[in-house]
């Protein structure tokens, strides 16, 4: 198996990523299977992010006379850039974040699914016809393209979450400014290239309309603090989210925050307890717990306790761990040694409390002493408290017991975080109350199915400290868009709503 350094250079060369992006003594790129530095990259200055954004500001006023399903063709040719290089970049997303080889791919095959969707949406941009009160009066609604698009990505979806702004954005008539994660600058240089491919295919794409800002938190604040940059997509912590939010705010701006989430799941005395088994480990362990959808709070009903966590310690003790290249490896590396620190201070938090912890220690050492691996941790809570109420990034199950479907319901929103949740049933009225207005409080809310691994054609967030924004399907485009309302008057007088009269005497 090559070097990772050598697997990168490789990939990023075939992808056209420019010698100019790099520079020696820049921001170090490094990849959490070994740990080791594979690249150097060119950060960007303040005075460069500015002069990014005024590109982007003036794009803007020749994208938006594009036509719709002409900028949807655009998003098209992504697609297919994106279908021709999808082994190089999913590989690429594994080298960089860590990912298992078939979720680095997924990821990628998420960009390439939106980029469908987007295409799609390019047709059907569409308002209202309202009912109006005036005779000989049309009134409507209508959408136009709002401005620069400010994108603020984490590390752990290093390219799907640009792509589910940027794909609405671009057909939306909206131009892209993106600030991707410290942690993971490769793989957004590589998405530029790929972008750039589509463009030259395409022929007068304006210039500025995709950037991207390699850097600091700095940079993350300009695009917070300026005004030329009407929304604000920011997705990260909680703690990210409130110093977004009122600083977008204050300037009248808009954000679309997806922030923490502390997700959970209920299992119910009828539930299918092999389906339930196979979708809670995907759900906690995949990505190595380093999902915003991660499944981090298992509330199981006392009388299938004593069945179904047997049978979870047997999945967590023979889950494969290692470099997330080799075949059959199900957990990758954690992204950096602050990620291991904070689940071992989690893990010693829960034992003071009571808990007892399966698994949850380093692992595979032997693959260098800068990668951290972790066995992923199974913790029994004698009852959901400390540690449990809050998001932990890393491969950590709390369970504990309920004994009323009421009980699980409260356990279930009684965190700060709203993203997603799932419950685990065969009776109807089970499930009919969870996703009911007396059900689960978050913006995803599923049956027999995990909290993890959302499709791109339903809205994508969620409630509470999650931020309430909303990215991807449904009609998560209007917030990339500003709204009008019109009203016409086709005849030949004047009459006012309300009944109001207005009479000027001549």
């Amino acid at each position: 198996m090559a070097s990772v350094r050598d697997d990168v250079l490789g990939i990023l060369d075939r992808l056209g990523v420019p010698a100019s992006a790099f520079a020696k003594g820049g921001m170090a790129a490094r990849s959490p299977i070994t740990g080791e530095v594979v690249a150097e990259v060119r950060e960007a200055s303040a005075e460069e992010a500015s002069a990014a954004i005024g590109r982007a500001h003036a794009a803007f006023a020749q994208w938006r006379k594009v036509p719709a399903p002409r900028r949807g063709e655009f998003v098209r040719l992504i697609g297919e850039e994106l279908r021709a290089h999808k082994a190089d970049l999913g590989r690429l997303v594994t080298l960089e974040a860590g990912k298992i080889t078939s979720e680095g791919l997924g990821e990628v095959q998420e960009m390439i699914d939106i980029c469908d969707y987007a295409v799609g949406l390019s047709r059907q941009l569409f308002g209202l016809t309202i009912a109006t009160e005036r005779p000989d009066h049309r009134m409507m609604e209508t959408w136009h393209p709002l401005g620069v698009c400010g994108v603020i990505t984490a590390f752990n979806f290093p390219v799907a979450v640009w792509s589910w702004n940027a794909a609405l954005a671009f057909v939306c008539g909206d131009p892209v400014v993106w600030k991707p994660s410290e942690k993971t600058p490769l793989t957004a240089l590589a998405v530029q290239a790929i972008v750039e491919k589509a463009a030259q295919r395409f022929g007068g794409v304006p210039a500025g309309l995709s950037e991207v800002l390699i850097g600091g938190r700095a940079l993350g604040e300009a695009l917070v603090d300026d005004h030329r940059v009407p929304v604000v997509s920011a997705t990260g912590s909680t703690a990210m989210g409130r110093q977004v939010g009122p600083r977008v705010a204050a300037r009248f701006g808009r954000s679309i925050l997806e922030l923490g989430g502390n997700n959970a799941a209920i299992v119910a005395p009828s539930a299918d307890l092999e389906i339930a088994l196979r979708a809670i480990a995907f759900a906690a362990i995949g990505t190595a717990g380093q999902r915003c959808t991660t499944l981090r709070r298992l509330i199981v009903h006392e009388s299938v306790y004593g069945e179904l966590v047997p049978k979870l310690k047997g999945v967590y003790g023979s889950v494969k761990i290692g470099d997330p290249r080799e075949n059959g490896v199900l957990v990758g590396p954690l992204i950096d040694k602050a990620a291991f620190d904070g689940m071992q201070r989690a893990l010693d938090e829960a034992r003071a409390a009571g808990a007892t912890v399966t698994g949850g220690q380093r692992a595979r050492e032997d693959l260098g002493a800068e990668g951290y691996y972790a066995a992923p941790a199974l913790v029994e809570m004698p009852s959901q408290t400390g540690p449990m109420l809050r998001e932990t990034f890393a491969p950590i199950l709390y369970v504990t017991k309920y004994a009323s479907i009421e009980e699980a319901i409260a356990m279930q929103n009684a965190v700060g975080a709203g993203l997603s949740s799932s419950i685990f049933t065969l009776n109807m009225r089970e499930a009919e109350l969870f996703v009911s207005d007396e059900g689960s409080d978050c913006g995803i809310a599923n049956v027999n199915i995990g909290p993890s691994g959302a499709e791109i054609g339903g809205a994508f967030g969620g409630e509470k400290e999650t931020g309430g924004g909303r990215e991807a399907g449904s009609d998560a485009w209007k917030a990339y868009m500003r709204r009008a309302t019109n009203t016409v008057n086709y005849g030949s007088t004047v009459p006012l709503a309300q009944g109001v009269t207005f009479e000027i005497m001549g």
